[in-house]
């Protein structure tokens, strides 16, 4: 049975398919915390809004696809496989996830990837 945490969770995950980036900034408190565990932490809505438009141009597709998930009280853990198609290139991104969650919102969320991993993919290597 999942927690209401984790349905939130996993509806955020789902929206980004929608490439609807509007969309997706609903799912976070205004003070959030977004950090991709190899780079630098974003800071509230407006940076956390800069880095993913950062990453969004030349994507056609993109799908989170969860594969376990576990949570204890407001944390969620997931691991993914984060599929994208960006300048017509398909990369797909092993990922584990963890988010904490407040008043139904994303308060933080920490993805851990491999940098190199995803890099090769883009360069084409």
């Amino acid at each position: 049975m999942s927690t209401e945490n984790e349905r939130i969770v996993n509806e955020f995950c789902k929206t980004w398919s929608t490439l609807n980036i509007d969309k997706v900034m609903e799912f976070f408190a205004d003070d959030a915390v977004y950090h991709n565990i190899p780079l630098k932490p974003a800071h509230g809505k407006a940076e956390i809004r800069k880095v993913i438009d950062g990453f969004m141009p030349g994507t056609t597709a993109l799908e989170f696809k969860i594969l376990n998930t576990a949570s204890a009280g407001s944390v969620v853990f997931n691991e993914r496989v984060d599929s994208f198609t960006v300048n017509g290139k398909h990369i797909a991104l092993p990922v584990a996830g963890v988010f904490e969650l407040s008043g139904g919102k994303i308060r933080a969320w920490r993805d851990y990837f491999d940098l190199p991993t995803y890099v090769n993919q883009i360069k084409g290597k």
